[in-house]
């Protein structure tokens, strides 16, 4: 093992635990936790919900979360490298390198849309600080994001400036660039969401939003339910995508994995709570609709600020908390794709970080139109756009494909000696429990979840 941890520290470390927590946060922390969860807690029957969540999420996200940081520790490469020789080692066959392959095609396409979404939020910061929503009705604020979706170039503008953030630390390397970003953009996302809690619990309806959030229905928790708490438990802690493989290679022998996957997980839920916490208030208090996803937020929320007092400068705030809740998960989109080919060209890691984001970049122009000059494009035929094709494919067949190859590799084709040493549970049950969680009930779950989407 002593050369795989050379080759890890030749590819550069984590300087502490605290930095790659953060950057493991912030992977998972995206814009899904901040419009998606708390929408998907309100409806799916409050804390019978978040009881439904946690079990999939024990079940499910997080025993493949351990096996990937695993994988990524024992292999010390990028994650086409780290499966091919794995794969080699405890198999004889090196296309298990195939699986890493799917990872890094998922964050490809998905950092492709991604930065066309997230870019809405960089422009929403102006618009609100500039007093651009001060007053307007719903059907206004609507009309100025159809607007705005509607102009090709003010969305290639928003769609380059978010791919340049994303570059940049990707670019300078682990300690000097990712995670001098992730450090402080961590802490600054929950300073953000505390005072925006605050802030909502002063001028919004904060009773109505905590009952809304957690008032339990278990009436409400239908078999739909369950497997989209199995679907938010996977997605939401970025498992598939070879991103915690890349990370979990960076980092330090010392640290416990098992342990700080569940502080990631905690931390994932607990954003997502405080985004509930700071949305469904401020809703309330003005009468608003709470069951929109992206329309939430641009729509709903714009009419809100607009007419609370300090409105703009809040929302302001949230929507750089967007952004930098964005930028975290798209620069743990990023990674994986450089660490795939550092090892195989003879290019620099700068590099490979701007090829790797004018690629996604060029690919989102497919996102960007189907917006607009687009919306009418209907690729293979029915009635999804380019946008809603290339959604489909990452959320519902090569992330939950990546998954659970990996769980299966973790605990099918890594020998039990090797698997005990590299996982590093301190109790033989929990060890247990874990190989069991991960051998069957992970990839059944997932499975499940996946067939159902598909009828």
């Amino acid at each position: 093992m002593q050369s795989n941890d050379n080759a890890g520290a030749a590819a550069g470390q984590w300087s502490s635990r605290f930095a790659f927590l953060m950057a493991a946060i912030g992977s998972s922390v995206g814009l899904g936790n901040i419009w998606k969860f708390p929408y998907m807690i309100g409806t799916g029957g409050g804390s019978a919900f978040m009881l439904v969540y946690l079990i999939c999420v024990l079940a499910v996200g997080l025993p493949i979360l351990i096996a990937e940081l695993t994988l990524g520790r024992m292999g010390r490469q990028g994650p086409i490298e780290t499966l091919v020789e794995l794969g080699h080692r405890y198999s004889g066959r090196a296309t298990w390198g195939l699986v890493g392959c799917v990872g890094v095609l998922a964050a490809v396409l998905i950092l492709s849309f991604y930065s066309v979404v997230a870019g809405w939020s960089l422009a929403y910061i102006p618009k609100l600080l500039m007093g651009g929503m001060t007053g307007l009705s719903g059907a206004e604020t609507g009309k100025a994001f159809d607007d705005f979706l509607a102009d090709p170039l003010a969305l290639t503008f928003w769609h380059a400036l978010f791919m340049l953030l994303t570059i940049i630390p990707v670019a300078r390397g682990i300690q000097s660039g990712i995670e001098k970003a992730v450090v402080w953009m961590m802490p600054l996302l929950f300073a953000l969401l505390v005072v925006l809690c605050i802030y909502a619990g002063i001028e919004g309806d904060f009773t109505a939003g905590m009952v809304y959030l957690f008032k339990p229905d278990f009436g409400a928790v239908t078999w739909d339910v369950v497997l989209a708490a199995t679907g938010q438990a996977f997605f939401s802690l970025s498992i598939g995508l070879g991103t915690m493989l890349a990370y979990g290679a960076y980092l330090p022998g010392g640290v416990s994995i098992p342990r700080t996957s569940v502080v990631i997980v905690f931390a994932a839920i607990l954003t997502a709570v405080l985004a509930g916490a700071a949305i469904f208030p401020i809703v309330f208090a003005n009468g608003l609709n709470p069951s929109e996803g992206p329309g939430l937020v641009f729509v709903t929320l714009t009419v809100a600020f607009g007419a609370m007092p300090g409105g703009a400068i809040f929302g302001a705030v949230f929507f750089v908390l967007l952004a930098i809740a964005a930028l975290t998960s798209s620069v743990s989109l990023l990674e994986p794709i450089v660490a795939a080919f550092a090892g195989r060209v003879r290019l620099s890691r700068s590099a490979l970080a701007w090829i790797g984001g004018i690629v996604a970049w060029v690919l989102g122009f497919l996102t960007l139109f189907s917006f607009n000059i687009w919306s009418d494009v209907h690729p293979f035929g029915g009635t999804r756009t380019w946008f809603d094709w290339i959604d489909f494919l990452t959320s519902n067949i090569l992330l939950p494909l990546g998954g659970v190859m990996l769980a299966l590799f973790a605990g099918w084709v890594v020998t039990r000696q090797d698997s005990v040493a590299a996982v590093g549970f301190e109790s033989p049950f929990f060890y247990s429990l874990w190989r069991l969680l991960v051998r069957v009930v992970a990839p059944i779950g997932v499975v499940a979840a996946v067939v159902t989407n598909f009828f």
